[in-house]
């Protein structure tokens, strides 16, 4: 809890996302402002209280107290519920602004390339919720949250319903994205990655006319498999001969009967005991063709796990909610949770051996320790166990995080 106060106050990020969300609310009449009910929500979230029911004892909780900077009673499950229900359209965009400023403000000087990972997930739902359809590919009903990250930094969780196209809205937030990170850096380079469920041609378009790179998969077809068969069928003639698993890369112009032009695709093609297993990737990016699968594409699958971080470690999938806003708050309110434990393991945790830990190893190492809380009038006294095996990290990560 207290390292989670300070690199919260560090960034700045509960204190700008409760500046910019409006409280209707009449003031003489509240005990508790906005941002003491964010930070007691998002700080819950990150120390694994996913329930609003948690916070029923959390409230009385010495440690959360001090860290939300309160000696009094927090707010009960029912005074949070409230709060969470108030939120609209105008809230989620404020919270994705403020994402991406500290995106911007994370950087000391300008960087020359990001790469943008785009990426839709199923979150299942069980009951009636407002926007809920049945996905017959995940085979439930389900929402379909779109995920933007820039390496480890999270910069949109973007709820939407499951019955659309998992591309929908993309290159819409993709423009967005690219004209505020270019007002701040007019020569980045950005590049957009994602899988075949990106792969559409207005999109790639889009990216030539606005000098945005793209590396996106493109799904088997006839007319792919046609084009590669021959290197297919020597690939498996040279498995027969050799045993050992056969692997080349290959590229060459194609186009799809509905795109404009022919675009540059990588082949994969590859020969196992399983047989064939040939992939392919689109892309206007210069380069050796296993190097941009290699070391570009591939690399994407690390997002996959920061999506794994948030809904498996911070509950990003308790959409519960009935109304459609509030569960896109929620999914909000743990993507500032995830920010500032990423926050944590990029300013604390670089050269050592936590430097590459999920979320949840961090919180069993680091946030959720015994201690002995003492408070009386003057001061607030934490003990924290002689006997604790991470002591010496622990002093580490809080000498970084101490204001500068």
């Amino acid at each position: 809890m207290l390292l989670l106060r300070q690199v919260d106050r560090r960034l700045g990020l509960c204190a700008a996302v409760a500046a910019v969300l409006e409280d209707t609310r009449r003031r003489a009449s509240c005990t508790h402002d906005a941002l003491s009910l964010l930070q007691q929500r998002v700080y819950g979230l990150a120390l694994g209280y996913e329930d609003l029911n948690d916070h029923d004892a959390l409230r009385h909780d010495l440690a959360i107290q001090t860290a939300v900077g309160r000696t009094a009673v927090l707010a009960s499950s029912p005074t949070l519920c409230r709060w969470e229900n108030r939120a609209d359209r105008e809230a989620a965009w404020r919270i994705h602004e403020v994402l991406v400023a500290q995106f911007i403000a994370s950087f000391k000087r300008p960087p020359r390339k990001l790469i943008l990972d785009f990426d839709a997930t199923d979150d299942a739902v069980h009951g009636k919720q407002e926007g809920r359809f049945f996905h017959g590919y995940y085979d439930h009903y389900c929402f379909l949250p779109l995920y933007v990250f820039c390496r480890d930094q999270l910069l949109v969780s973007y709820l939407r319903p499951s019955k659309i196209d998992a591309a929908k809205h993309a290159w819409a937030i993709l423009a967005l994205l690219v004209k505020r990170l270019r007002q701040a850096w007019p020569k980045v380079r950005i590049i957009f990655r994602g899988d075949s469920g990106f792969c559409r041609w207005r999109m790639l378009s889009w990216c030539e006319r606005h000098d945005v790179g793209y590396i996106v998969g493109i799904a088997k077809n006839k007319r792919l498999d046609a084009l590669t068969a021959a290197l297919q069928q020597e690939a498996q003639t040279c498995y027969a001969a050799v045993g050992t698993k056969v692997r080349w890369f290959t590229d060459f112009p194609y186009a799809a009967g509905t795109w404009n032009r022919a675009r540059r695709v990588i082949a994969k093609i590859e020969h196992t005991a399983q047989g064939g297993n040939p992939r392919y990737v689109v892309t206007n990016l210069e380069g050796a063709p296993q190097h941009l699968y290699d070391r570009l594409y591939c690399a994407r699958g690390e997002m996959e796990n920061r999506i794994k971080e948030q809904q498996l470690d911070l509950f990003a999938d308790r959409t519960s909610c009935h109304r459609w806003w509030p569960n896109q708050f929620r999914l909000l309110l743990s993507s500032l949770a995830y920010s500032l434990l990423e926050a944590i393991r990029r300013l604390a945790l670089q050269g050592t051996e936590l430097a590459q830990a999920y979320v949840g190893t961090l919180r069993l190492k680091l946030l959720k320790i015994g201690a002995v809380v003492l408070r009386n009038t003057r001061r607030i006294r934490f003990l924290l166990s002689s006997a604790y095996p991470d002591q010496r990290l622990f002093l580490l990560v809080a000498a970084r995080l101490a204001p500068g």
